[in-house]
């Protein structure tokens, strides 16, 4: 025969503590969610430096945002040339090479390539068939380009294999510094 369970008496100083446990795992789980939401919302005590050197691009622009279409699998190089591809566009495009043979063993996580408006000089055309026959080549819409990009001149771009604008250097860029945030990108990355 089955008896009728009685209420179990508890001392109020072990209920006291036994709430004082439940308000502390609430606090060390929803703490640290609602500090951060804070942090976020507020701005306080968000870090001043970045680990990056280009411009970052964090509002979603892809490249046939701003006038190029193409598409790779692969993390970009991306050199931008909305006037003709003048001296700082053909160092950029020398610099895209470089960066990516300077990835070692990620050299084939990454591509490099051509966009411009102009078509080129004849000269040079024959060089990059010569010295460059892994860069992709796309032409480059100015009206668009002009209406997104406010920097004037040649640019370099590191596009994410979806075709998302990541970061964005002027003609004056250093080399180290683009290949440091590019192998940052892929040592974050699982994609490309």
């Amino acid at each position: 025969m089955a008896t009728a369970a009685t209420p179990l008496n508890v001392p109020e100083g072990r209920k006291a503590r036994g709430r004082l446990q439940l308000l502390l795992i609430l606090l060390v789980v929803l703490g640290p969610m609602v500090l951060a939401t804070c942090m976020y919302k507020l701005g306080f005590w968000v870090p001043d430096g970045r680990s990056y050197h280009g411009v970052m691009i964090g509002n979603g622009q892809s490249r046939a945002d701003i006038g190029i279409d193409g598409h790779d699998e692969r993390w970009q190089l991306l050199v931008s040339a909305p006037q003709g591809c003048a001296e700082d566009c053909q160092q950029l495009v020398y610099l895209a090479r470089q960066i990516q043979i300077g990835l070692g063993r990620d050299a084939s996580r990454a591509s490099h390539a051509l966009a411009a408006a102009q078509p080129l000089a004849p000269g040079y055309q024959a060089q990059l068939g010569r010295e460059y026959p892994q860069l992709q080549r796309y032409p480059l819409d100015s009206g668009r380009y002009n209406q997104q990009v406010s920097e004037p001149g040649a640019q370099l771009w590191i596009v994410d294999p979806h075709g998302n604008l990541v970061l964005r250097y002027d003609a004056k860029v250093k080399g180290k510094q683009v290949l440091d945030d590019l192998r940052h990108l892929l040592k974050l990355s699982n994609i490309g």
